[in-house]
């Protein structure tokens, strides 16, 4: 976990030197929506490939929780975006969406594949504030929400243990099998 955050926290200071400034503020938001989007694409589509319906099922209560508290947060926390665009700059909905499914990645996936989700997601973080839509600390926290949103609901994968949803026109429920 120290090594992830410190390569982490290399990538995000290299990023944020000044040959990164000179892409443009509009540059720099498409960078987020992309790593966003694509992160989200992979803690979903990894699982979904692998016929692993809990891990979709982690990933999008994961994401899904991180999304909600940033919106909620944004609804009472009227803090003024750096570019005057708008009073819903706390905390970063974009960095707890990335966060949270790097998370995911890293608990479902082990961190050969954690390490690279979580560099992306700090790109996500760098890009809002280069973009100019973010303070630092609106990113911290969407950070914070996302990991923590990622970790709660995040198991290891297991082939041990397959845990799969069903249901008929009579009802549903939960089909569990385990292999000794």
């Amino acid at each position: 976990m120290r090594m992830n955050f410190a390569l982490a926290a290399g990538c995000a200071a290299a990023l944020a030197c000044t040959p990164a400034q000179a892409m443009s503020a509009d540059s720099w938001g498409k960078v987020s929506d992309i790593g966003a989007a694509g992160l989200g694409a992979v803690a979903l589509g990894l699982p979904l490939i692998k016929g692993d319906t809990t891990g979709v099922w982690q990933g999008a209560a994961s994401i899904g929780t991180a999304s909600a508290v940033a919106f909620g947060l944004k609804q009472f926390v009227q803090e003024e975006r750096p570019d005057h665009s708008g009073n819903d700059s706390f905390p970063s909905a974009h960095a707890a969406f990335a966060f949270s499914a790097a998370a995911t990645i890293q608990e479902r996936e082990g961190w050969q594949v954690g390490l690279p989700a979580q560099l992306v997601a700090v790109l996500v973080g760098v890009a809002r504030v280069q973009a100019d839509k973010h303070h630092w600390y609106d990113v911290a926290a969407g950070a914070a929400i996302g990991e923590i949103s990622g970790f709660l609901w995040t198991k290891p994968f297991n082939d041990d243990v397959q845990v799969t949803p069903w249901a008929d026109s009579k009802g549903g429920g939960v089909a569990m099998a385990m292999r000794f």
